[in-house]
């Protein structure tokens, strides 16, 4: 079977899902190049799950496609599938099977082979740290460890793709680490899409970030790129020691400085956010300025804007577009999904 999409394994092109009126993903496209793991981030109803159950096959687009490990995942579903992990929001927990029967379950239907179903299953336990909990029934674990054995069952068969809904939902903050570092162990081995509310965890984790804002995406870089062309200008943090003096006047003159964005003194040690153009590297120059009045530098750092300001910037609308989503009873929006897209 000819495999699609040259060497990026995921490639999403134009994908649209409409349910009647309702546009839940309009015009979606981004690409995710091998051993890569990717932040999916939005506000509560933007359509980040409804992209990830097109992704996994679970309902079809209404337009464009979607190309995962080199097949396209309705033309191509078997194949797509069998090199995808998926861990839900809700994990898929059979309760009444213990965890190991339930691993031992879905070795068997992902077609893992008698003589290796026992090693994956303790590979996979292992890797996410459920061990002690083998002979125990998924349904009388607690929060955090249901999470973990979704996770366990989404990286058995070794897939090329792993697709992960709010992967660390419910766990405590040991284990929140633990998860993040697993993923990150993953990454090279594994494509990663990570789709989540926790801004520090795609901070931390993601070598790149799509953010999607009422079905469309808005932003895609990394976090670093994102920072230097939203802020629209470079600035720089400086502290130094004058003795005294006010150094503000000094500073404006530098060459390429643009605005002294504050500063505050602290009894002779003054502290500036210093600003230039977009583009414009005024450190030589700064410090510079420093040594020739024989200023002490105390620090020089980049200041950029956080995860957290760049989603609320890039999210935060003031005109909002009710007939688009419907009230959540938790104050934010869900996607609204007919009844019968549980069997596509």
């Amino acid at each position: 079977m000819e495999q699609l999409g040259g060497n990026l394994v995921i490639d999403v092109q134009q994908l649209t899902k409409r349910y009647g009126p309702i546009v839940a993903v309009n015009d979606v496209s981004f690409r995710v190049e091998p051993g890569q793991i990717l932040g999916f981030l939005g506000p509560n109803g933007a359509g980040k799950t409804t992209t990830m159950r097109v992704l996994t096959g679970y309902i079809p687009p209404t337009n464009g496609r979607a190309i995962v490990a080199g097949f396209d995942v309705f033309e191509q579903a078997v194949e797509a599938k069998r090199r995808t992990g998926y861990l839900p929001e809700t994990p898929p927990l059979y309760p009444e099977m213990t965890v190991r029967e339930y691993l031992t379950f879905v070795a068997r239907i992902n077609a893992i082979g008698s003589n290796q179903r026992r090693p994956r299953v303790d590979l996979a336990m292992d890797r996410t740290s459920i061990g002690d909990m083998a002979n125990r029934h998924c349904g009388k674990l607690s929060k955090g460890y249901r999470q973990r054995v979704g996770l366990a069952q989404a990286i058995l068969h070794n897939p090329d793709v792993l697709i992960l809904d709010e992967p660390t939902a419910g766990l405590d903050p040991k284990q929140i680490i633990e998860t993040r570092e697993l993923i990150k162990g993953l990454a090279g081995d594994h494509t990663i899409i990570l789709s989540t509310h926790i801004l520090p965890e795609v901070a931390q984790t993601c070598e790149r970030v799509v953010i999607i804002n009422k079905g469309c995406v808005v932003a895609e870089d990394t976090p670093i790129n994102l920072t230097n062309r939203l802020k629209g200008s470079e600035t720089i943090h400086l502290e130094i020691d004058t003795g005294g003096a006010d150094p503000t006047a000094g500073l404006e003159s530098v060459p390429g400085v643009t605005r002294i964005a504050s500063g505050t003194d602290n009894g002779g040690e003054w502290s500036f956010d210093v600003e230039s153009a977009e583009g414009t590297d005024v450190r030589r120059e700064l410090v510079h300025a420093v040594v020739s009045k024989g200023w002490g530098l105390l620090e020089m750092r980049p200041v950029r804007l956080s995860l957290e300001e760049i989603f609320l910037q890039l999210t935060t609308e003031e005109d909002e577009q009710p007939n688009e989503r419907k009230p959540s009873t938790e104050g934010g929006t869900e996607e609204v999904e007919p009844v019968e897209a549980t069997d596509a």
